[in-house]
């Protein structure tokens, strides 16, 4: 059996859609060996995740958003980066960058905490 077969054998699975009871928002994944797709749902928006990668048990994917500060409105790049720790999803999340949408100039919000948060898969 070649390395790259036996390393898709060993991924975890994240497929499906997990949910949080901190977090308001919940996301949908479709794994496919070790491709991921899906969704981040919100209370107000659902966005497409993208650049995702999986190894093992690890996650990495970025959502770009449009979110309004103020009178503006920026796009803004987050980063999750997570795990699977027995049934649950630990996700940490942190903002790359975030822009004008309008101009594309530097929006600077103030707001890049870094969040760590579990999720759970629904059955």
């Amino acid at each position: 059996m070649s390395f790259i077969a036996l390393a898709l054998l060993m991924a975890a699975d994240f497929s499906g859609i997990w949910v949080g009871d901190t977090t308001d928002f919940a996301f949908q994944f479709v794994q496919k060996g070790n491709m991921l797709t899906g969704k981040q749902y919100g209370d107000q928006q659902s966005t497409q995740i993208t650049k995702a990668t999986i190894s093992g048990d690890l996650i990495s994917f970025v959502l770009v958003r449009q979110e309004q500060s103020g009178n503006e409105i920026n796009e803004s790049r987050i980063r999750f980066t997570g795990r699977l720790i027995g049934n649950e999803l630990e996700l940490t999340r942190e903002r790359e960058s975030s822009t004008r949408a309008g101009s594309g100039a530097s929006a600077n919000t103030g707001k890049n905490p870094r969040q760590t948060f579990r999720l759970k898969r629904l059955p």
